[in-house]
């Protein structure tokens, strides 16, 4: 399944690519400026549970692009993981809740079953598919929380996110389905949280400005 290669032509060169990594890399780090901001002055305590899985499926994913041959895809997605194990660091001191609870149980498990495909079946892209997935319903509670509390999150953070996701597909040299799956599912990701933040502000009738608001992230 995950051996299947569609390589397609495309116009971007080897320095396009490159570039466009170079920018995912760093406006990916822009976006994480904010949040360490927040966390350092006691206005943000991010769940260092949350934190801590997306740490772990973030390596697994790293490790899975890599040996599937990414190349300047890789910054992007090295920026985003080490922006992750950055805030779960900083949490340890100044978060909340548990660093490790036992419904999480369930996420390591099936972490672990990808790790298990990808060691028997030699396809890298087991453990990526098991990592996107677990993503992807970790996102559903952060997008029904920006559309519930939308001041609960900056805009700024995430928008920088959205756009890094965008050059990060771009990144990615040739059409490979699998080396597309991780950027193009953070770029889906993102695009869910800034349109029900966007959603949310617009049905609460409030109008969000950096100034005005004091965000807790989780």
């Amino acid at each position: 399944m995950f051996s299947l290669r569609v390589t397609m032509p495309i116009d971007a060169t080897p320095q396009a690519t490159a570039m466009f990594g170079l920018a995912s890399g760093l406006l990916t780090c822009v976006g994480f400026i904010p949040y360490v901001r927040a966390i350092v002055t006691g206005r943000a305590r991010p769940c260092r549970t949350s934190w801590l899985i997306w740490s772990i499926l973030g390596v697994i994913a790293i490790a899975s692009l890599r040996q599937e041959g990414a190349g300047p895809s890789l910054i992007f997605a090295g920026a985003q993981v080490g922006g992750t194990i950055l805030v779960f660091l900083l949490a340890i001191g100044h978060g909340r809740g548990a660093t490790f609870a036992r419904r999480d149980i369930g996420v390591l498990i099936a972490a672990a079953a990808g790790l298990g495909l990808w060691a028997v079946t030699s396809q890298a892209g087991w453990a990526l598919a098991v990592t996107i997935a677990i993503g992807l319903l970790g996102g559903i509670g952060t997008m029904a929380k920006a559309y519930r509390a939308p001041n609960s999150e900056p805009m700024l953070p995430w928008a920088a996110f959205l756009a890094s996701a965008g050059l990060g597909v771009a990144s990615v040299d040739g059409a490979d389905p699998i080396l597309l799956s991780y950027p193009l599912y953070l770029l889906a990701l993102y695009s869910g949280i800034v349109g029900a933040l966007i959603a949310g502000r617009r049905a609460h009738g409030r109008r969000w400005t950096e100034a005005q608001t004091r965000p807790t992230y989780s």
